[in-house]
């Protein structure tokens, strides 16, 4: 459609009316200096009433792209992202690449300039010249850790490119794409062409007879067992993976790579975390939205078939991936796996009966697991803090009923986590993906896409060291985003110091004592951070002392304010 824009338009009005199209309810900015068109565009927009997408002033690239993130992984449709030129992209990169792992689509944007002064028209500025540019331009940079990256060279068609940018975000595999949109283009004239509003993506099926064909599989299998790491990212995916579980009686295990929450923890079918029971007893292994199940990836199962259900079973950016399939179901994985459930007829009954029978075992021994570990942390009492499994336990008491979600950023503690906290219920878990230090922009985003639920980040102090908390904190306040974040603090970086010793178990650092690279006991008291925001903070390491102050910060955070638990742990 081609229309007379009003005077002066330029091409902060193409970006804007772009991601109008697009749907994008947020854009998500850490400034720069070619942002002043859209900037303007906007105040245009909001002056005169026109509908436009929200615009959220970050003040780092981590927790805008990180924010997008959490909010993508809720709506699972893309939103805009504008970083500063190359150096902006770099340093929101880590947090790109998360979002490329956890599967969130959006569309990032920075620039470069063109002319460099030397062309006609408005002066991009000496910064461009001296500082900002690198060989090759912004859009080489990020195509190693975006779906798609490209140029937009011309005004006129600036629109559409981000349409396009956004249709190949949202496709699966969903990820991120970047656009480089140089300044002159954003201060070239815009004739008003719009790009065309885009509309959710179709789906593909398997066909009926592949779906028969295993469905016959499962029929004759005596011991099949679901692994799955992101189904429930898939829209409506737990769900239906809930359904086909109980359809056909078969036990799911979510492995320590799973990066959300896909079936209820508390369920009878759930088989926990360790796929290595099944890797000698299982007949079929049904992989489920699963990237990685076997590490190392040559741990091929002693006997089982193996089938793969996913809609893109080889994903681009995974630079090696051994599934050993049988067999793929390609396609809306949903619908997949609800076309299976349709087909739980003429089942053996005896060895359904004996494979319910052997799971409803094995998930009272975990349930008995659980509550005794649980019994001994509530008993010890440890001079150093507070056993993490206590913690964790004391959340999911605290946290049944209120339709929370957990996000969580722990690499010693994430099995605790996990086990302990016990979600059971669509979209209430998330694990971070890729680098640590953008947990607590992926909470905010979440909290912004579920405004009416509670949030809940847990993280561990070295995790939380890496995160951008000043510019976070300052997120959290200006767009009244309240979280409760639990830091699982054992004043060291356990996992580096983990590998250290299972490396080197008689090496020099064994015998001296001189673990280098893990010590954080320097580090002042973390939750000290949050009160020049006017955030409720405590610091916990009694376990009579920490049930009280999860209530307190619960309340605070029901009230409005961000509350920082720092919770120092025994190990």
């Amino acid at each position: 459609m081609t229309e007379n824009n009003t005077p002066g338009a330029d091409g902060g009005d193409a970006v804007v009316s772009a991601f109008n199209a697009v749907g994008a309810e947020y854009i998500f900015c850490s400034s720069g200096s070619e942002w002043a068109p859209v900037w303007e565009s906007l105040a245009r927009h909001h002056r005169d009433g026109a509908p436009c997408p929200q615009y959220l002033d970050l003040t780092h690239e981590t927790v805008a792209v990180g924010m997008a993130t959490g909010y993508g992984l809720v709506k699972r449709r893309p939103q805009g992202v504008l970083l500063h030129a190359a150096p902006g992209l770099l340093q929101g990169s880590m947090a790109v690449h998360g979002a490329l792992l956890a599967g969130v689509p959006m569309v990032v944007t920075s620039s470069e300039s063109a002319t460099y002064g030397d062309g006609p028209g408005k002066d991009p500025g000496g910064q461009w010249y001296r500082n900002l540019s690198i060989v090759g331009g912004p859009h080489g940079v990020a195509q190693p850790f975006t779906k798609w990256s490209n140029e937009a060279a011309s005004v006129h068609t600036l629109p559409t490119m981000i349409t396009r940018a956004a249709e190949l975000a949202w496709r699966a595999p969903a990820g991120p794409a970047y656009l480089n949109i140089p300044l002159e283009i954003l201060l070239e004239e815009w004739d008003g062409r719009e790009a065309k509003p885009i509309v959710q993506p179709g789906s593909t099926h398997s066909s009926p007879e592949e779906v028969d064909s295993v469905a016959q599989m499962i029929r004759e299998a005596v011991n099949p067992v679901i692994v799955t790491e992101t189904a429930g990212r898939e829209a409506g995916g737990f769900e239906a993976l809930v359904a086909f579980a109980e359809a056909w009686n078969i036990p799911v295990v979510e492995p320590d790579s799973a990066v959300c929450g896909n079936f209820p923890r508390t369920h009878a079918l759930h088989a926990g975390s360790d796929i290595g029971p099944w890797m000698d007893e299982a007949d079929l292994i049904l992989l489920v939205n699963c990237r990685a199940p076997f590490y190392p990836p040559s741990r091929r199962p002693a006997k089982a078939k193996i089938v793969v259900i996913d809609e893109v079973p080889q994903r681009p950016h995974v630079v090696y991936q051994v599934l050993f399939a049988e067999k793929y179901l390609e396609g809306n994985v949903a619908n997949t796996l609800r076309q299976l459930t349709k087909r739980a007829k003429d089942l053996d009954e005896a060895a359904v009966a004996a494979r319910r029978a052997a799971q409803e075992e094995r998930h009272a021994a975990e349930q008995t697991a659980i509550a005794g570990a649980e019994a001994k942390a509530a008993e010890a009492q440890g001079a150093e803090g507070i056993d993490p499994v206590l913690v964790a336990a004391t959340l999911r008491r605290l946290l049944h009923g209120q339709d929370a979600i957990v996000v969580d950023e722990t690499i010693t503690h994430s099995r605790v986590v996990k086990r302990h906290v016990q979600t059971s219920d669509p979209d209430s878990y998330f694990y971070v993906q890729g680098g640590l230090g953008q947990g607590i922009a992926v909470a905010l985003g979440v909290k912004l896409a579920a405004k009416e639920r509670p949030v809940v980040l847990t993280i561990g102090d070295g995790a939380f060291a890496y995160n951008p908390v000043i510019q976070s904190y300052d997120a959290a306040k200006a767009y009244d985003l309240p979280l409760l974040i639990v830091v699982f603090n054992n004043r060291v970086y356990k996992s580096m110091n983990l590998n250290h010793r299972r490396f080197y178990p008689e090496g020099a650092a064994a015998e001296t004592g001189e673990w280098l690279g893990t010590d954080l006991h320097r580090l002042p008291r973390l939750a000290q951070f949050a009160e020049p925001f006017g955030m409720h903070a405590e610091t916990v390491d009694a376990p009579d002392a920490l049930a009280p102050a999860l209530e307190r910060a619960l309340k605070a955070v029901a009230e409005g304010t961000t509350a920082v638990v720092d919770v120092l742990v025994t190990r």
